[in-house]
């Protein structure tokens, strides 16, 4: 006599194995660069990428006009093509004339990206990493670390280059949250079988501690090998295909230090 109990039928197999918000996620950073890239006329892809891209030397002297000079300085000091330094000028004397905060920056310039090699990068390791932390704590908790990540990258990107005026986009500063986050409890091992029945599911593993987590082997070759990629994004500064844009180590930085840090805070309140 079989013993086992009634399951529901298994349905078709997904040909994307993620949680719907991270399929949307991907969908959206997609989709708003196929926009910027098929449709938006010029003039309007500009418009977007001076309202929407987080611009440290904008936020510099909004905060403190008397830095207006430094800024200016700064561009006129700026070296490479000819017509890029006079565009990075001319751009320096426009935010100069209407200096603007635009606090929005800080979780818009997620959204914008500088090629399609970009974009197509950042969501594959959203995909990879995003999906075990929105399945471990759902849509919102999921949604909370990347904005976080997001906003404290372009904080600390602002902090330390505050008079660029290279426009800040990429969402891997929200996604380097989400990858610090998911390596809290990732490279964990399987925890021993105790369910009474087959078909039951283990209980979740709880967080590994920072003590804990650097004697696993794993999760400190991933952390290594994430510290220097970001180094070497610093020193050879490549823009990924968008030359009048940056993207910057320094806000990896701190997307990823947000989401290590604040996940035992996320986890704590779990349901």
């Amino acid at each position: 006599m079989d013993a086992m109990p009634d399951l529901p039928r298994q349905s078709r197999v997904p040909i994307f194995n993620m949680p719907g918000v991270v399929t949307a996620s991907i969908a959206v950073l997609l989709a708003v660069h196929a926009l910027r890239e098929f449709v938006l006329p010029d003039a309007w892809d500009v418009w977007a990428l001076i309202h929407l891209a987080l611009i440290p030397g904008r936020w510099s002297v909004a905060i403190d006009p008397s830095r207006i000079e430094d800024l200016l300085k700064a561009a006129a000091g700026a070296v490479g093509d000819a017509d890029v330094v006079d565009a990075r000028q001319a751009f320096a004397r426009y935010i100069a004339a209407e200096p603007s905060a635009s606090p929005w920056t800080f979780a818009t310039y997620a959204l914008l990206h500088g090629s399609w090699t970009h974009v197509i990068f950042n969501s594959v390791w959203l995909a990879a990493f995003g999906s075990p932390v929105a399945r471990r704590y759902g849509v919102l908790r999921y949604g909370l670390i990347a904005l976080a990540g997001a906003v404290a990258g372009g904080a600390l990107h602002v902090l330390l280059d505050p008079l660029s005026t290279a426009p800040l986009i990429g969402a891997s500063a929200g996604v380097s949250a989400l990858m610090a986050a998911a390596a809290r409890f990732v490279f964990q091992p399987p925890p021993a079988y105790t369910a009474a029945q087959p078909w039951q599911l283990p209980p979740r593993q709880r967080l590994q501690t920072i003590p804990e987590l650097m004697r696993n082997r794993t999760a400190v070759m991933f952390l290594g090998i994430w510290l220097v990629t970001n180094f070497l994004f610093g020193v050879i500064a490549l823009p990924m295909g968008a030359e009048a844009t940056a993207v910057a180590w320094d806000a990896h930085l701190g997307g990823f230090l947000v989401g290590f840090f604040m996940l035992p805070l996320v986890d704590r309140h779990r349901g």
